[in-house]
């Protein structure tokens, strides 16, 4: 499943770029709609998106006898983030975000015992508060379109509580973590504003495993790290 995820995404960057190559052979001119906006020095505006979340599992060394615990990402589900665009312009073809939000989601983590299922489904859920710096390469605009590259940094704040004993949820997350994320959509021009699209996606550098004293620690025991990813669809108005 996360092949194809990746697949699926590395195809849309590539459908990206090819858009890009045949708007600049289009000729056809048009009304340019909204041409001061890419000439302020700063601007702002929102973001609305879905997400799914992910995770990486490096499993433990204990994972290599024949008794132990393996783990899976096998439930995921949508959620959505809301942010605020600021933008500052460098160049003509090159601007600076700063897109503070919020981002909630869930992931699924079962674990097996062979090929049996070992007890019940670790639902985590994340509540994430984001502070994106992100750097945007556009294309040359073709009448009231244009695509874009985008590439960045993003520290997040996980404040959801996922240990919850009376749920049967014994694996605890940390509350940071550091993340790089790399996408790429188009530009619409519109009379009075610009809509964008953008495919981005965002994978953690460190581990967000937070070992702590459970009744069932062979939960946590039987992951050596846990690195997050998500993947985000996302809805500028600006």
């Amino acid at each position: 499943m996360r092949s194809l995820k990746q697949v699926v995404f590395i195809t849309g960057l590539c459908l990206c770029c090819l858009g890009v190559s045949a708007q600049e052979r289009a000729t056809r001119k048009k009304i340019l709609y909204y041409q001061r906006h890419d000439e302020k020095a700063i601007h702002f505006g929102f973001c609305l998106g879905l997400n799914v979340m992910d995770f990486t599992i490096t499993p433990s060394q204990a994972n290599y006898r024949t008794d132990s615990l393996l783990a899976n990402v096998t439930g995921l589900s949508t959620g959505f983030q809301i942010q605020i665009v600021s933008a500052a312009r460098l160049t003509e073809n090159l601007e600076l975000r700063f897109l503070p939000g919020v981002a909630f989601g869930q992931r699924e983590l079962m674990f097996y015992r062979g090929d049996q299922v070992y007890g019940k489904p670790q639902k985590l859920e994340s509540s994430y508060v984001e502070l994106p710096l992100l750097l945007k390469y556009k294309s040359k605009r073709i009448n009231n379109y244009r695509g874009f590259l985008v590439g960045g940094l993003n520290t997040r704040f996980d404040l959801a509580k996922t240990y919850r004993e009376e749920d049967d949820i014994y694996i605890d997350l940390k509350l940071n973590d550091l993340c790089y994320e790399l996408g790429g959509g188009f530009d619409f021009y519109f009379p009075y504003f610009k809509l964008s699209i953008e495919l981005r996606g965002s994978w953690g550098m460190f581990n967000v495993l937070n070992r702590r004293s459970t009744p069932h620690p062979e939960y946590q025991d039987a992951i050596e790290k846990l690195r997050s990813s998500v993947y985000m669809v996302s809805f500028y108005i600006q």
